[in-house]
């Protein structure tokens, strides 16, 4: 099916990674959305985040709480959609433990290269973070039991994309845990034109 949004779907990326770039390069800076540690700590995270590095918590910009959904369980396999600088996916890499693995997925160059300076400071080796698109992931099907997101599919036009991916690398019985922002009312066509809206 078609996405019906009268936008430039790569005009519409290219300003979203100026936007998480910028969260990236400058987290002191004031953003429409709130960002860092102080904010993560607001949504209730769990213990696990005392010990994620600055590296990575500074350019924290979720939009709630996915480990309100329940915590993973050792050996679990996850695929973090749209990770940033690696918050979740290096909360999701102490739960899971040595025997599960993370993988964290960004189209941000440098939110990447933040999370994996923040993973190599935490010294774990059971998360990896990879470049790529949710709608069309470079995984094989029935990879991962858990998908985990958080604020990201709501900057994507064709959710239905995102979530055919999402469904296909999930095991069989698999979950997803994703905090998000939704909306009550039909945006209008200005809206889903108005570039800024979707970014931030």
């Amino acid at each position: 099916m078609a996405v019906e949004v009268e936008i430039d779907v790569q005009v519409l990326k290219s300003e979203i990674k100026k936007t998480y770039a910028s969260v990236s390069q400058e987290p002191e800076k004031d953003f429409i959305f709130p960002t860092g540690r102080p904010w993560a700590e607001d949504l209730g995270y769990p213990a696990e985040l005392a010990n994620v590095p600055e590296t990575a918590v500074g350019s924290f910009a979720g939009v709630a709480n996915p480990w309100q959904l329940g915590r993973l369980a050792p050996g679990e396999r996850v695929l973090d959609l749209g990770s940033g600088a690696g918050t979740d996916s290096l909360i999701a890499a102490q739960m899971v433990g040595e025997q599960g693995h993370v993988t964290g997925i960004d189209m941000t160059p440098e939110m990447l290269t933040k999370a994996r300076g923040a993973a190599a400071e935490m010294e774990v080796g059971n998360v990896e973070f990879v470049e790529s698109e949710a709608e069309q992931l470079p995984f094989p099907e029935a990879s991962f039991h858990v998908v985990i997101s958080n604020g990201v599919i709501d900057l994507i036009p064709d959710k239905e994309a995102v979530f055919a991916e999402i469904f296909r690398v999930l095991t069989p019985g698999g979950r997803i845990q994703i905090a998000d922002v939704t909306i009550q009312n039909p945006v209008s066509a200005e809206g889903r034109r108005n570039i800024d809206l979707w970014t931030g």
